[in-house]
């Protein structure tokens, strides 16, 4: 079958499992051949398909809502929805979303890119089915790793407490993006292990149905059953919350699948569904990943799985950062590490490996991770935060009333700041400087190259900073100044990079490298202008503010960030309060989300590029 010219998921009701099965194969062979081309999150993709296929055979989408958790997962879901014959253009600039997209799909009724939002969203659909009296099914699908998130958490609170009518799939793959952490994780470990207590629940539910009447008699019986059923399994958290438990099913037997579906179908009340699944399953090299690298990565050569590199230099910037973190902590047991479930993705896992009593991997729980560092900070300890910009969102809360205002040292490594492309607007890391220059204590940086950010990381442990974040992008970060790695940093001072008279750009972070090429290239048509290298975001330099507002000149700034909030937005009101008489011109990103594309034709689409800058120059030097 040529599963990209698939329309809509209705025909699956009339396969046969072995029907399925064949199907499931073809979809396996398409995903792996084509995410070969594109990159995308391949595993986590094989590991749902049989699962996926069961749930359109069994819900009618999308009418039933089908609520995907992450949904980095749904690739077979939106070929099963029309949509297989884009997947040549999957994560690329303008092509197919890799996430959930309402605009793309009805069948998207939700949209997600961040862990354990689903249960949340499920509750409130129901609730508004129940309201408006209809009789649609809910079906979140979460995985084991997601769920050790708070919110995941609440909502299961809220459900059981409630008694809401929702399917919950558990999909247990004992992996998220790293292997997962955790009480939590361990409780699916000794369930997914003991048989004994879906056997004894159904011995003990067959002798009570056949008990005689009276309801005394069964009260007592049903009793009886659920105090033995402590005796034969520690996994009784769900049905203790109020949720009915069904597993664990084998989330690659369609025969299982469907008698755990129809059964759930049958419950007038929450169920749970706990669904093991193998990730990566139908192609070995992602089978046997059991790291990570196959949650999500750029195009491989199909024979070998080998991951196809570029030709960028210097090392990659989550790597440089955890080197130099590694480097103190070795030196003083005070400094720790913590990651909320990304070690692979932050490059931690050498530090991990090298001083696991210093490390701590908290699973997907951003607003404990931040707190947690907050804890161990009043105690003298330097802990250090390795987290993306996207999920740093996650614990805006916490950021602001435990680590700022007690003021307390603890240093964040902001991960994939700026654009990062493939994974589009839910993980753009573009909105930190934002809300963490509202706070008034932290201190926030971002290095043009890798010898500022050893330099900076130097400032960062040896100083007493209060909160301060070092924002870094994704890639690998140039090396261009062996002498300023020993440099501890002036905090609140910016660089001149290059003098000119006609006017002033100011910038941070690689998009410096941008902002001299231009100048470069001014210069040989006789336009000669300032570039500053605003290393420090906050607190800005306010001596070099005063300079540039006494001269007068025309001032721009170019920031891969949103202009609300940003640094261009800052130095604008710096200058009207002070009554300087400067043009001022802001580039970054205006009121918009940004979504999946090339990183290089995402800056053209903002203004940040070399063409766009040089005119802008020009106008206002006219």
């Amino acid at each position: 079958m040529d599963v990209s010219s698939i329309q809509n998921p209705s025909f699956i009701k009339d396969l046969s499992n072995q029907e399925l099965e064949e199907l499931s194969s073809e979809i396996r062979k398409f995903l792996i051949q084509t995410c070969s081309v594109t990159g995308g999150h391949i595993g986590a993709n094989l590991g749902v398909v049989e699962l996926t296929l069961s749930l359109h055979k069994h819900f009618n989408s999308p009418i039933d809502k089908i609520i995907w958790d992450v949904g980095h997962q749904t690739y077979i879901h939106k070929i099963l929805t029309g949509r297989g014959h884009e997947f040549n253009s999957l994560r690329q600039y303008k092509g197919l979303c890799g996430f959930p997209k309402t605009k793309e799909s009805e069948h998207d009724v939700w949209e997600a890119g961040h862990s354990s939002t689903s249960l949340s969203a499920a509750m409130g659909m129901a609730k508004a089915r129940d309201i408006l009296g209809k009789t649609n099914h809910v079906v979140p699908v979460i995985g084991d790793g997601a769920l050790t998130g708070g919110m995941a958490l609440e909502a299961l609170n809220h459900i059981g407490h409630d008694k809401t009518n929702l399917t919950i799939i558990l999909n247990d793959n004992e992996m998220s993006i790293a292997p997962n952490v955790g009480a939590m994780h361990n409780m699916f470990g000794r369930i997914r292990t003991n048989q004994n207590y879906n056997r004894f629940k159904f011995d003990a539910e067959t002798f009570m149905s056949r008990l005689p009447g009276g309801d005394r008699l069964r009260d007592s019986a049903d009793k009886i059953k659920d105090s033995l059923k402590y005796l034969v399994v520690d996994g009784i958290f769900f049905e203790e919350l109020g949720i009915k438990y069904i597993g664990p099913v084998d989330g690659h037997n369609f025969k299982k699948l469907d008698e755990a579906i129809s059964a759930s179908k049958q419950i007038n009340k929450p169920v749970l569904i706990h669904v093991v699944t193998k990730k990566g399953k139908g192609y070995k090299p992602a089978e046997v990943d059991t790291v990570g690298t196959w949650h999500g990565l750029g195009p491989y050569k199909l024979e070998t799985g080998e991951v196809i590199k570029g030709d960028a230099e210097g090392p990659a910037w989550s790597a440089l950062m955890s080197d130099q973190v590694l480097n103190y902590a070795k030196q003083d047991k005070r400094v720790v590490a913590i990651t909320p479930a990304m070690p692979v993705g932050s490059k931690l896992t050498k530090f991990q490996q090298a001083l696991p009593e210093q490390f701590f991997d908290v699973g997907i729980a951003e607003q404990h991770a931040v707190t947690m560092a907050a804890g161990l900070a009043t105690q003298g300890m330097k802990p250090y935060v390795a987290i993306y910009s996207t999920f740093m969102q996650r614990a805006y809360d916490q950021l602001l009333h435990d680590v700022d205002r007690q003021n307390l040292n603890v240093l964040f490594g902001v991960d994939r700041a700026g654009l990062v492309g493939a994974d589009g607007e839910t993980h753009q890391g573009v909105f930190d400087v934002g809300f963490l220059s509202q706070f008034p204590n932290f201190t926030i940086m971002m290095p043009k190259d890798g010898d500022e950010a050893i330099a900076m990381v130097k400032t960062a442990f040896e100083t007493e900073h209060g909160p301060m974040a070092i924002r870094y992008p994704r890639g690998n970060a140039p090396m261009l100044n062996e002498t300023k790695k020993n440099e501890v940093l002036e905090i609140g001072t910016w660089q001149y990079e290059r003098m000119g008279q006609h006017l002033s750009i100011i910038s941070y972070g690689p998009t410096v490298k941008i902002i001299t090429d231009v100048a470069d290239e001014l210069l040989k048509e006789g336009i000669n202008v300032n570039v500053i290298n605003a290393r420090f975001i906050k607190p800005m330099d306010f001596d070099m503010l005063h300079e540039l507002g006494k001269d007068t000149n025309p001032i721009i700034t170019v920031e891969e960030s949103m202009l609300t909030g940003g640094l261009g937005s800052q130095i604008a009101t710096f200058i009207k309060d002070h009554d300087y008489q400067n043009v001022m011109r802001r580039i970054g990103i205006n009121d918009e989300y940004i979504e999946h594309g090339d990183v290089d034709l995402l800056l053209e689409d903002i203004g940040i590029s070399k063409a766009n800058i040089k005119s802008l120059v020009k106008s206002l030097i006219r």
